[in-house]
């Protein structure tokens, strides 16, 4: 019975602030979220990697190896998306993004940090960190069809997890007031991005519903599959294991959406909508089961 009361305190905080934003976008639907996306984009999601990654104990081996073993699990990801997207007859590289760019930030963190304290959130931000470089790096690219240096070098995120990598390789310590800064932007960030997934629900339309949850389930389901395969396959065990199939077992990202709505053609991004909605309203059935698992047999 200890391991449902502690599922619950883990789930209830994240699914009831994304309800306080579905609340608020249902009741003024007019309501401007621009504010939260640039500052989750240029401020928000560099600090989450820097306090994650700096402060939580997290060595760099720990992070070189988890940040690798995501990086399989995103090839993984890709194939599955490929394999998906060509069954469905649809655009295989604009398309592909919902599949292999999971909402690993603002949704994955806060979890891992519940379900495993601390050290739950250093490994997830690890891993949260490839994602936010490739939401702002191979999110573009694919996106646009194009590639240039200039989304890279403009990438807040990517400096970010350069200056941790040092902070951590080099074992400096960060100056408290650093740390303090941080930490506030971290749950400020988490809290505003998960309230914005709430409002996003209410605004996002589903415009082909079988092929959206065909994909999603692709996303959901497939997904910690591939993560229990890493971990089985690579012998992990305890904390890390437990963050890693959590955070394999995540929705589409909304900054799919977001990116794609800059780069793609109408057509794609309400594709990309799509799959994000469904995939999201499936998560709040599969990463309970998913957090239970991994709370069961990685404590």
């Amino acid at each position: 019975m200890e391991i449902y009361f502690k599922l619950f305190e883990v789930l209830f905080p994240v699914f009831f602030v994304v309800g306080i934003g579905y609340f608020i976008g249902k009741k003024n639907p007019k309501l401007d979220t621009t504010f939260i996306a640039n500052f989750g984009a240029n401020i928000g999601s560099p600090a989450i990697v820097f306090y994650s990654v700096t402060t939580t104990g997290l060595t760099f081996e720990i992070f070189a190896s988890y940040f690798l073993y995501y990086f399989l699990a995103i090839i993984g990801f890709s194939l599955v998306g490929i394999i998906f997207l060509k069954f469905l007859k649809k655009d295989i590289i604009m398309e592909l993004p919902p599949f292999i760019l999971p909402n690993t930030g603002n949704m994955g963190l806060p979890i891992c940090l519940f379900a495993y304290g601390t050290q739950g959130l250093g490994i997830a931000g690890s891993i949260a960190s490839i994602i936010i470089l490739f939401h702002f790096t191979l999110g573009v690219f694919l996106a646009s069809k194009k590639f240039t240096l200039e989304v890279i070098v403009k990438s807040p995120a990517f400096y970010s997890i350069i200056i941790s990598v040092i902070f951590i390789y080099f074992k400096i310590e960060v100056p408290n007031f650093i740390v303090n800064t941080t930490m506030l932007l971290t749950y400020a960030t988490i809290f505003l991005i998960l309230m914005s997934l709430g409002i996003a629900l209410t605004r996002l339309k589903v415009f082909s519903f079988n092929k959206a949850l065909i994909s999603s389930v692709a996303r959901v389901l497939i997904g910690p599959l591939i993560g229990f395969f890493i971990i089985k396959f690579f012998n992990l065990e305890g904390v890390a294991a437990g963050v890693l199939l959590i955070q394999c077992s995540m929705p589409s990202a909304i900054l799919n959406y977001l990116v794609g709505s800059i780069y793609s053609p109408k057509r794609i991004v309400d594709n990309i909508a799509s799959m994000i909605v469904v995939s999201t309203v499936l998560s709040f059935i599969t990463v309970p089961i998913v957090v239970f698992l991994a709370l069961k047999y990685f404590a």
